[in-house]
């Protein structure tokens, strides 16, 4: 707990007690803030650091980044410019951006996997899910790790963005405070907003979106946690102004700009470009249905790869340096240029998208929008590979490369078909709304997205149509999220049962409401005949039985109802088994799940009694529960509430 004088302790007894809530919830916030702010700082130094002396100076290949980000050379000189290609073309040497992300991909699956397993894939999802299922508890090794791994991965040329591990920094702080201090678990959940927040308003210039991402990305549906925008408003406008000063300090540059410098002749000028536009959100929900499924698809795959957890980010980092190589070799009929362009769909990719977003008009069109197309389609393989595999990284970032790639090709192809309705500065307008209605689709976030493309190229005068294509791409793609963790809406999420009803059984699981009497039950095999199963219910009170396969796995459940319909059919009676009787569609109930949602389950299903799994083993039955042990329960609980 903090301590204070016992002058402080008389000055703070006799403030009213709301103004001391109050000063609690700012001191804190601003904690959190301050703490994030020198996270996003110190992450950023370790990228820069592990980027030049591993792209740099072994692979001589130099990504650059945004016109207004600190680089190393602002603070140390150490950056060499005969790393640049652009400069001395046989610096890069194209082999080595195979072996450095696999080697990346090594030392941080180490890290992860031996440390804080927690910390593998992209931070925000995790942050998502303390919020929602943990009580607001992240360990506070984890956010050390986060960093370290993230970093060496990225740095090595894995393809991610900073914006999980600044998650996972702040989020991560903002829980450690909060356990410290004893807060409650409803004040730990607004310190992990507010820190993630912060982390992510502070590491790209976007103070204003990075407090309302924090908020939006919780839930799938346009549903926000409001009760921690302010708090996510201070901290973030603490981390900023700290990110600020100390990179003018440190690199002499001013972080109060946009991260990315846009082109300054772009207005939206005329309302019949809505109507392209629309075929751009079209192609970005297309895409990032794409993005999702391939960054899942492939999770799943490296999930069921049957080598030791450590050593599949090396392979995801293998993986992804082999496409960046195909892809240098596959361009190289369409010159250095591109070529070199092509490596963007390695670590970061802000420097390519910092050119396209000020690109002059192309000299050979279809041969810049091949080079797109690489970029942005091959960025959704490096992305799932290298965080699918368990890498460390986030997914905005790529998704910021993949949508302005696309929103550019889809911008050119107007430009050459229908060249007086688009023009080329028009193009530039498409790579922004690609970057915002790609994202919004991808997350489910359009309000922070569209602020945060806004505020990342410094393009307020494309409010209108970044709210016109992030609504559009929002509500077409509502099905899908790059955030699995995400629930529908503050009612579904077991952080506010209880808010809105009184919840008797709030923490309690199904597993704590076991008995031995749960764990006696019957389950039949899948060929017993339907007149062994009439004798069977004879000898047992239980009125729904799960079905097995041979060999022990759930199949699924039949009840006294079903039986019962097929003992009166004369013609399929006797050649029915249970298999036929049983719905393969029932989900059981798991040991972990909250006796609340095994309730509501009861409510909407026409079984009285439902199978329970242990999480552990998924598809092995351990107890058969009853819908009347919850009610009695419940009555229980009641009654001691009474009581007290």
């Amino acid at each position: 707990m903090m301590h204070l004088s016992p002058l402080g302790k008389r000055v703070v007894g006799l403030a009213p007690r709301g103004v001391q809530v109050l000063g609690r919830g700012i001191l804190l916030a601003g904690l959190v803030g301050l703490v994030a702010g020198f996270g996003a700082i110190l992450f950023h130094l370790m990228c820069l650091v592990v980027t030049h002396y591993g792209m740099e100076k072994l692979a001589g290949y130099s990504q650059r980044g945004p016109e207004n980000e600190t680089e190393l050379n602002d603070l140390t000189g150490l950056h060499d410019s005969s790393y640049n290609e652009h400069e001395n073309p046989r610096s890069l040497v194209p082999w080595m951006l195979i072996i450095l992300p696999a080697i990346g991909g090594l030392a941080s699956g180490y890290l992860v996997y031996h440390f804080a397993p927690e910390a593998e894939g992209h931070g925000t999802d995790s942050a998502i899910d303390s919020y929602h299922n943990k009580r607001g508890f992240i360990r506070s090794r984890v956010p050390i790790v986060k960093m370290f791994a993230s970093a060496i991965t990225l740095g090595t040329g894995g393809s991610g963005g900073r914006e999980g591990p600044i998650a996972q920094i702040g989020a991560g702080f903002g829980s450690y405070l909060a356990t410290k201090l004893k807060l409650s678990d409803s004040e730990r959940r607004i310190l992990i907003v507010a820190g993630l927040g912060g982390g992510i308003g502070a590491i790209f210039h976007a103070p204003l979106a990075g407090s309302i991402f924090a908020c939006e990305v919780l839930y799938r549906d346009p549903d926000f946690e409001t009760e921690g925008l302010i708090p996510a408003f201070i901290s973030t406008t603490v981390a900023y102004s700290v990110f600020s000063a100390v990179s003018a300090v440190l690199f002499h540059r001013s972080a109060f700009v946009p991260l990315f410098t846009g082109p300054e002749d772009v207005q939206f000028t005329d309302p019949s470009l809505l109507l392209p536009l629309t075929v751009l959100a079209g192609a970005m929900v297309i895409a990032s249905l794409l993005y999702v499924r391939c960054f899942y698809g492939i999770r799943n795959l490296f999930t069921r790869l049957h080598i030791p957890l450590s050593l599949k980010p090396a392979l995801g980092g293998m993986l992804t340096g082999l496409l960046a190589f195909t892809a240098y070799h596959f361009i190289s009929p369409l010159g250095r240029q591109a070529q070199y362009d092509s490596l963007s769909v390695l670590s970061f990719g802000y420097g390519y998208l910092q050119r396209i977003l000020v690109a002059p008009a192309p000299v050979y069109l279809w041969g810049t929008v091949i080079v797109l197309l690489v970029v942005g389609l091959g960025k959704i393989v490096t992305t799932s590979l290298t965080i699918g595999s368990g890498g460390s990284g986030g997914v905005f970032g790529p998704s910021m490369v993949i949508g302005g790639s696309l929103g550019a090709v889809i911008g050119l192809m107007f430009h050459a078909w229908l060249p007086d309705w688009v023009s080329r500065q028009d193009v530039n307008m498409f790579v922004i709304l690609g970057m915002a209605s790609f994202f919004a689709a991808a997350a489910n976030t359009p309000v922070s997205t569209l602020i945060m493309v806004t505020e990342l190229t410094g393009s307020y005068t494309l409010l209108l149509p970044s709210m016109w294509v992030c609504a559009l791409a929002y509500m077409v793609s509502r099905r899908w999220t790059i955030y699995e963790k995400q629930v529908a809406n503050r009612v579904e999420s077991p952080a506010h049962r209880g808010d809105f009803i009184i919840d008797l059984l709030q923490g309690l699981t199904v597993g704590q409401a076991l008995t031995t009497k749960h764990r006696q039950f019957i389950a039949v095999s899948q060929d017993i005949p339907l007149s062994e199963l009439s004798r069977l219910i004879t000898s047992t009170l239980q009125t729904c039985f799960p079905v097995v396969e041979s060999s022990g796995k759930y199949y699924g459940l039949f009840s006294l109802d079903d039986l019962r319909q097929f003992l009166y059919d004369s013609d399929l009676g006797p050649l029915a088994v249970a298999q036929d009787l049983a719905t393969e569609a029932m989900a059981p109930l798991t040991t972990s799940m909250d006796l609340s949602a095994a309730l509501s389950r009861f409510a909407h299903e026409r079984y009285g009694e439902l199978p329970v799994v242990d999480e552990n083993e998924p598809d092995k039955v351990v107890a058969i529960l009853q819908r009347q042990d919850l009610i009695s329960l419940y009555d229980k609980r009641l009654l001691e509430m009474k009581a007290r």
